[in-house]
């Protein structure tokens, strides 16, 4: 066995499964094509209807899921439809930093969404960017598949993360920053960072949807499983190396599809549910009930590659020993200390059914801001909801949008 190379097997044994599955595939690509032929009767037949809809839910069973486009080009502002572009305008080893640029005279706060680093693509937020453009100049962070990025290009941490939302936050400043669900706690640390130092570019404020701010408050399923094991044993059985096949060759990481596994394990019987669901939409010729699945998976089945530093430092410092609550967070060094947070008003956002980030995770940053004034803090949380209806969908389009843009509109300055 060559050193530095033990865990291969994991992404060899992924890669190998796929690939045992694309005749599969191809015959499922060629029934969706043959069963929808509208020149053969028998399709017009339930029977028919029945096998073009077995041939299409095998043929995504099966897909390989590359990475979605945001694809917006447009929104509203005023009332009045405006051009979106989706520009680049900053490229880390780890990260992209896209702006939705409109084609618009109106100015607008700027937004900094900061999105997840945990397995998701940042396409994931795409409802929550099209739901703020029309009252904000957004901006995202685009991270990178770690197994996409060269060895040589170095290690990326929790440090190196916060690094990154501090630069952008000067880049852009001064900004409004968004962590959805993982970045809350690197955002807050930030903000602290920021404000400790006296940085006339602070945030103007930050907005915590659904974080892990501290995980002791109201536990869920992936809390309990991040303390049953210390963190070698975590590191042992699920960080591996890229393999050759990849510009990431050997770097080490936790894969996308371990993660995504993990979370469909949690809820196996309603994604169950939802493929059989899909089924019937198919056959019963119920297209848009058959596209909002479509939408949904070809989103939640796209994963990234992360670091494994970064994987394994967050395991550590958030979910296992809870430091920054603690009050014991470092950074290069440096205390990271919420009470040093005077200048950057903060909005606590949760979903009543969040299964994800229990309700009183993210609530907890209102009793660490003890220097913050009780007129720059805000907690809202959203009945009915879970862990993706507090960022994504009608209800947070209808009921949170608006206490986030009146928020910030009250600490633009």
């Amino acid at each position: 066995m060559i050193p530095g190379f033990e865990n291969t097997h994991l992404y060899n044994f992924h890669e190998m499964g796929h690939a045992s599955m694309s005749p599969l595939h191809m015959m499922a690509e060629a029934g969706k094509i043959f069963y929808r032929n509208p020149l053969l009767p028998f399709n017009y037949t339930p029977a028919g209807r029945q096998a073009a809809a077995a041939s299409e839910l095998i043929e995504r069973l099966t897909r390989s899921y590359g990475k979605p486009d945001f694809g917006i080009v447009e929104t509203q502002v005023n009332g009045k439809p405006v051009a979106v572009k989706e520009k680049v305008v900053d490229v880390r080893p780890f990260c992209r930093l896209l702006h939705f640029e409109r084609d618009t005279k109106v100015k607008n706060p700027k937004l900094l969404i900061v999105a997840p680093m945990s397995g998701h693509h940042a396409t994931l937020l795409r409802g929550t960017v099209e739901a703020m453009l029309p009252f904000a100049d957004v901006y995202i962070t685009d991270w990178i598949d770690a197994r996409e990025v060269p060895i040589f290009q170095g290690k990326f941490d929790l440090e190196d993360y916060i690094t990154y939302v501090m630069d952008y936050s000067r880049m852009l400043g001064p900004v409004h920053l968004m962590a959805v669900c993982q970045p809350s706690v690197p955002v807050f640390a930030t903000a602290a960072l920021m404000n400790a130092n006296k940085d006339p570019l602070s945030p103007l404020s930050m907005t915590l949807i659904g974080g892990p701010i501290d995980t002791r408050e109201a536990p869920t399923k992936v809390n309990v499983s991040a303390k049953e094991h210390p963190g070698v044993w975590f590191e042992a059985r699920l960080i591996t190396r890229v393999p050759f096949n990849y510009p990431g060759f050997s770097r080490r990481v936790y894969p996308g599809f371990i993660q995504l596994m993990s979370f469909i394990s949690m809820n196996l019987e309603r994604h169950v549910d939802s493929h059989l669901q899909f089924f019937q939409h198919l056959v019963q010729g119920d297209g848009e009930s058959a596209d909002t699945h479509k939408k949904f998976y070809d989103e939640y089945l796209s994963v990234i590659d992360l670091p494994a530093e970064f994987y394994l430092q967050t395991l550590d410092v958030v979910f296992q020993r809870h430091l920054l609550p603690k009050g014991e967070m470092t950074y290069k060094g440096q205390k990271v200390d919420p009470k040093a947070i005077n200048k950057t008003a903060m909005l606590c956002l949760e979903g009543e059914f969040d299964d994800i980030s229990g309700v009183g995770q993210t609530r907890a940053a209102m009793g660490l801001t003890k220097g913050l004034p009780a007129s720059k803090k805000k907690y809202h949380m959203e009945p009915k909801v879970g862990h993706y209806g507090i960022f994504n969908g009608r209800k947070f389009r209808q009921n949170v949008v608006p206490i986030i843009v009146d928020f910030m509109k009250e600490h633009g300055k």
